[in-house]
């Protein structure tokens, strides 16, 4: 078999394989005056979203497909599924597991949310509907939030008698008041998306929309107010809050300082001084 022949016969063999096997995730890179924006989609919708090991896999891959082609400056998370963003885990695959696989699953998991996390990118969760447990804890992994104000919000895991495993207990205390963190959890409580707002989960609520996902929208706004400005800057300043906030002031400081000389000789800072000396709109090139 030639190398044309081999070619045409592995895309065939592809393109049965995701007609076969329906994908859990949707992604794309927007076009356009959009340009730099991607687009991760959570698509099970028999699952509302859960968590299974295909759908951890495929996050997995999409974190990597950004880290390694660098194309883009905004990442977004969305569902694709009306009236959830994700439901946590899939119930129905972890009772066959067995205890040691659980333990596997929920690492794996907890690492997929940490790396997430340190994307250098900011990443923006839309909200719209059901994000509980591990759903809500992939959207605190995220560095904006947006939900509709009829999503359904919780880290319910104590009903089954666990505990959030992927971050929850860590992140939730360091975005609003620890000892509200601590009722939460407790109390495995459900809010909605005004709640959310008004103790400092989600940036924005929006109204709900029958006829397109305003929480998407908004994300969708607020990345194009991101795409103008400098990346490299915009990468630095992500790096310098992040790791800033998990140390005393004096040690966020020189953070700062670090992430700040890191921009001094790029292209980018001479562009920017340049485009308001000549009064114009600088062009970054992300160097």
């Amino acid at each position: 078999m030639n190398s044309l022949h081999f070619r045409i016969l592995n895309k065939i063999l592809q393109r049965n394989f995701s007609q076969a096997v329906p994908r859990d995730l949707t992604f794309q890179y927007l076009e356009g005056p959009q340009k730099g924006i991607a687009v991760c989609g959570l698509n099970r919708p028999s699952a509302k979203n859960a968590f299974s090991r295909n759908l951890l896999d495929e996050l997995h891959k999409t974190i990597d497909k950004i880290s390694f082609e660098n194309k883009a400056r905004v990442f977004v998370l969305r569902s694709m599924v009306p009236g959830a963003f994700c439901s946590g885990a899939d119930l129905k695959e972890r009772a066959t597991m067995t205890p040691q696989e659980v333990s596997s699953f929920v690492s794996n998991l907890r690492y997929m949310m940490t790396r997430l996390h340190n994307l250098q990118i900011p990443i923006i969760a839309a909200i719209d509907g059901l994000a509980l447990g591990g759903g809500l804890e992939i959207a605190l992994a995220c560095d904006i939030r947006i939900a509709s104000e009829t999503s359904k919000l919780g880290l319910v895991e104590t009903k089954l008698a666990i505990l959030p495993g992927a971050g929850g207990t860590q992140r939730l205390p360091r975005i609003i008041n620890p000892s509200l963190a601590k009722e939460l959890i407790f109390t495995a409580r459900i809010f909605d998306g005004k709640y959310a707002k008004e103790i400092g989960i989600v940036n924005h609520v929006v109204p709900q929309n029958e006829t397109e996902d305003a929480a998407y929208q908004k994300a969708i706004s607020i990345s194009e107010e991101i795409l103008p400005n400098g990346p490299v800057a915009v990468k630095m300043a992500k790096l310098a809050i992040n790791k800033g906030i998990e140390v005393d002031l004096h040690s966020g400081l020189s953070i700062e300082e670090s992430c700040y000389q890191h921009v001094i000789p790029t292209k980018d800072r001479t562009e920017g001084l340049n485009a308001f000396k000549e009064k114009r709109r600088p062009e970054y090139v992300g160097q």
